[in-house]
């Protein structure tokens, strides 16, 4: 039977798509249809940013799950960052990714699902800077009595500054460094922060003075206007603060996690500005009651004290009575120094009459003219001596010039010479001699080394028999049948195979047994050699 022709596929007009045509037809379709939407779900496998900086997780609700990605750009710019399980209304692109043929919503705004979800976001943060140690008492510091430069971080437009510049020159005209900030939007935490950190790096003995107490202030507002306060990074900067900080954000009804976080919070701007510098009316009060109290208490000291050295003065003696006993040693010592002064003159004057006639002229005259008749005698001796030594070291100069003349050094040099010239011909002789010597030894070591060689042996008819191996085979039992074996003789080296049946020593007196023409030994199992 005959094979029926192939029918055509169905279809096989259509045109052919890749597909990266397909999946960027698909692309451009769903983004055409949708563009823009809101979409409310949980957010899902959230890990934070990538390493570029892009993050990407997945938003789901019971029934449905679609994947999302913030762009690095977008989410710096997000007011609420993203957190794992967070319920959020975000607004976005949706469109496809050809790598992976799934779709995707690229999100440009997130914000949480009502005020329900601030807050449970709210308090998870709030546990989870506590956990840190951000709230305890222990970093809290006191805010200084007077300080004499107080930063404030606030709008520069709003009523709030322009109440508390207010309430400073009412209680206590002080100095005060505006850090212009915005106190609501996306941008207002980073603000913020940045402006607690630049108060606290500068320095001491700056250009611009370098505040003593922060205050951070706003008007009050809904917890979406508040929220600002609220992030990490404004709470992380107010608790590594190292100038005291004030949080004065919002009514007395309302509170923020910077309010935590600093070392104090007031109920209003303006009472921030209160407790910032006490009010001048009253620290001049305070001076002169205290004035008025260290006058009396100063009177009343006095007053003690002279009644004190007044009871003192009674029970000390006059001075009458404490100089009239060293009065009367004195006088005492003052009768006696007369008859004192003069036995001391009178015992002085007859020492010295004593010493006087020792020391008459004649006495000295005679000792001068003794050293005189003593330095004659030895100049005497020393020019003798002198001269004697003048005639020793001229005589050992006239030997030793007599020895340093030409023609005693020429006598010498010749004399040189000559034994030198017996030297190299005794050294000639004594060279040759030991030569014939060493040259005769070496003769007889040669000679002897010949007769002791095994050449001079296999030059008498003997042969040495080796194994393939090279050894040398010394015994008639280390030979096998058929063994390869390489004999030596006196002229050189020929190659055998031995054959025959074991091996049977000869006895020691038999002489050896004429071998026949092929070379064999006859009767006796010696076997023979090829």
């Amino acid at each position: 039977m005959a094979e029926s022709a192939p029918q055509p596929r169905q279809g096989r007009n259509v045109a052919e798509l890749s597909v990266s045509e397909l999946a960027f037809a698909l692309k451009r379709t769903i983004e055409d249809s949708y563009g823009h939407v809101r979409l409310r779900g949980e957010i899902f496998g959230y890990r934070g940013p990538h390493s570029s900086g892009h993050c990407y997780f997945s938003l789901k609700d019971d029934k449905a799950k679609i994947d999302a990605v913030v762009w690095k750009g977008i989410f710096n710019g997000l007011r609420f960052k993203p957190e794992e399980g967070m319920e959020v209304v975000v607004t976005g692109k949706v469109t496809t990714y050809p790598g992976s043929s799934k779709y995707q919503i690229v999100i440009e705004s997130l914000e949480p699902a009502g005020a329900g979800a601030l807050m449970a976001l709210l308090e998870e943060r709030k546990k989870k800077l506590s956990a840190e140690g951000l709230f305890d008492d222990k970093r809290k510091r006191p805010i200084p009595f007077l300080p004499r430069v107080v930063g404030i971080i606030t709008s520069p437009t709003g009523a709030v500054i322009r109440d508390m510049l207010a309430g400073f020159t009412e209680r206590f005209p002080t100095h005060v460094v505006v850090w212009p900030v915005r106190v609501q939007g996306e941008t207002s935490a980073r603000e913020v922060a940045n402006a607690i950190n630049g108060f606290n790096a500068l320095p001491a003995d700056g250009r611009l003075p370098r505040p003593d107490v922060l205050i951070v202030a706003r008007g009050g507002g809904s917890l979406e206007d508040l929220w600002g306060f609220n992030e990490e990074v404004v709470v992380r900067a107010a608790a590594a603060s190292r100038i005291p900080l004030i949080s004065a954000v919002g009514h007395e009804t309302d509170w923020t996690l910077i309010d935590l976080a600093s070392d104090a919070r007031a109920p209003t701007p303006t009472k921030a500005a209160e407790w910032a510098v006490p009010k001048k009316s009253d620290l001049m009060q305070r001076v002169a009651d205290q004035s008025a109290r260290l006058a009396l208490t100063i009177r009343r000291l006095l007053e003690n004290e002279r009644r004190h050295l007044t009871t003192l003065a009674r029970a000390l003696p006059r001075p009458a009575d404490l100089v009239a006993l060293p009065r009367q040693r004195f006088d005492a010592a003052a009768g006696r120094l007369p008859r004192a002064l003069a036995a001391s003159t009178q015992a002085h004057g007859t020492r010295l009459a004593r010493l006087s006639g020792r020391l008459a002229p004649q006495l000295v005259r005679q000792r001068i003219v003794r050293a005189r008749d003593r330095i004659d005698a030895l100049g005497r001796f020393a020019n003798q001596a002198l001269a004697r030594v003048r005639e020793v070291r001229r005589s050992r100069l006239d030997r030793v010039g007599d020895r340093l003349k030409p023609q005693t050094l020429i006598a010498e040099v010749g004399r040189g010479a000559q034994r030198t010239g017996e030297l190299g011909d005794r050294l000639k002789a004594a060279m040759a001699g030991r030569t014939a010597s060493l040259r005769r030894a070496l003769d007889a070591e040669a000679k002897m080394l010949v007769s002791l060689s095994h050449k001079s042996v296999l030059a008498r008819g003997f042969a040495l028999v080796r194994d393939e191996g090279g050894q040398m085979i010394r015994s008639v039992s280390a030979i096998g049948d058929g063994q390869r074996l390489e004999l030596e003789l006196a002229d050189g080296r020929r190659h055998a195979r031995a054959e025959g049946g074991g091996a049977s020593p000869m006895p020691p007196s038999a002489p050896p047994k004429p071998r026949g023409p092929s070379g064999d030994r006859g009767a006796g199992g010696q076997g023979r050699l090829l």
